[in-house]
């Protein structure tokens, strides 16, 4: 099981432009197909592997036509020529080439323009399929999206499994009917990331700090996962996940350095810095819950062994236990409790502004070390109405400087969405190195 995401599998690029076989320069930037994780099977080319130069730079200039259609879409050999600075007959052969492995195909003929109809080339969506899959205490959710990016299905289903073994064949269930839906079988799927709790331990090839899973930690977990989808399925921590959704499609879109701040029934943090996502050496980075940050109101001693002292202190459950202390009766939830907050309940806006002096204090830690444009707040408890603001207001009174601080737009879908993001790079490069 690898622990890996798209930025860190990008291309470098060249530093200059060499000559080609037919005369074409190869421009900056047209390199091989980068070489993918030790699990896909891809090493890397060695000097005394390599293939012949006109096969290598062949290979070169199909590479970058491909990354020129996938970043732009639809585009005339004319185009092509333009972006990347080959000859159009070196832009034709490269062309023909690449439409024979699938990967393209013909988009129809660019009209209402002055000459000739130009002949347009696109990713051919059915090249490949990705399946994204999150593992939540109480939620399984999924989506399957083609080669473009595109989501041909999506799907959850609550979960009701006590072990580990069940909820791997609930996860399994999930994806065969989101393979159905998209109309391939499960085998089809060129690649597959789970987003979990937890970071994957390679010393004992198990899932490390998976929180309040019952049994995920086990060694016999991964092993069920890979039979079900395969050696190549990548784990991805459910937080990183979002983080990466939040990056993509969110308010991420418009800063370089920022942090995702998911308080819900755990507790984790993503960090964004100057684009690319921070996992740490050990890939614990952002395992926030725990941070020696407690309260008196939700504390329980017992649950701070078990998941950490900021989880224990500012999950679901710590807001559920500050409640009943309280002297809030009935089904209380962290949910009733908001909303009780909201209608004017003294008692239970007062668990809500401890909750969110807990919050601060973490997301001020995280500050004065990283010192981020923009903290994002997701999950159920940080996209709570008010909850942003209180947040805010709380780290003003702590902080030495003051981030933005919003909530995050991405609803319950963000995981899935970063594991599509993620395992859509991983797709394209082990399909683009399989070009002939």
């Amino acid at each position: 099981m690898t622990m890996t995401r798209a930025s860190d599998l990008a291309p470098e690029t060249a530093g200059s432009a060499s000559p080609s076989a037919d005369g074409d320069a190869v421009p900056a930037g047209a390199v091989p197909a980068p070489a993918g994780p030790a699990s896909l099977g891809l090493g890397a080319v060695s000097a005394a592997t390599a293939p012949a130069r006109p096969q290598l730079i062949r290979a070169m200039n199909e590479q970058l036509l491909l990354r020129h259609i996938r970043q732009f879409g639809p585009c005339s050999r004319a185009e092509l020529a333009r972006a990347s600075g080959l000859s159009k007959p070196t832009v034709s052969l490269a062309l023909a080439n690449v439409e024979r492995s699938g990967l393209v195909q013909e988009a129809g003929q660019r009209t209402g323009v002055p000459g000739r109809s130009a002949v347009l080339y696109e990713i051919r969506p059915g090249a490949g399929y990705v399946l994204g899959l999150d593992i939540g205490q109480q939620y399984l959710r999924g989506a399957v999206a083609d080669l473009t990016g595109t989501v041909v299905a999506r799907g959850a289903v609550r979960t009701r499994a006590s072990a580990a073994s069940r909820r791997v064949a609930e996860l399994v269930g999930l994806a065969d009917e989101l393979c159905a839906g998209a109309g391939i079988s499960r085998p089809h799927v060129t690649q597959t990331v789970i987003g979990s709790p937890g970071v994957y331990d390679p010393r004992r090839n198990a899932i490390a700090l998976a929180g309040g899973l019952a049994g995920w930690g086990r060694p016999a977990v991964l092993a069920e996962l890979r039979a079900a989808f395969g050696q190549q399925v990548v784990l991805e921590n459910d937080v990183d996940a979002a983080t990466l959704a939040e990056r993509d499609h969110g308010h991420g879109r418009e800063v370089r350095s920022f942090t995702f701040v998911w308080v819900g029934t755990g507790v984790g943090m993503g960090l964004v810095i100057n684009g690319m996502l921070h996992r740490g050496v050990h890939g614990a980075a952002g395992e926030i819950a725990y941070m020696p940050i407690s309260a008196e109101q939700g504390a329980d001693p017992a649950d701070a062994r078990r998941r950490g002292t900021l989880e224990a202190a500012g999950s679901a459950a710590a807001v559920v236990r500050a409640a009943r202390r309280a002297g809030m009766r009935g089904p209380v939830s962290a949910r009733r409790v908001f909303v009780a907050a909201a209608d004017g309940d003294a008692r239970a806006a007062r668990v809500v502004a401890g909750e969110a002096e807990v919050v601060a204090r973490a997301v001020c830690a995280i500050v004065t070390v990283v010192d981020p444009e923009l903290v994002v707040l997701g999950g159920g408890i940080g996209q709570a109405p008010g909850f942003a603001a209180a947040v805010a207001d709380q780290l003003g009174r702590l902080a030495p400087v003051m981030p933005e601080v919003r909530v995050s737009a991405l609803g319950t879908q963000a995981v899935v969405d970063g594991c599509l993001a993620s395992g859509a790079e991983l797709a394209w490069q082990r399909l683009t190195a399989l070009v002939p």
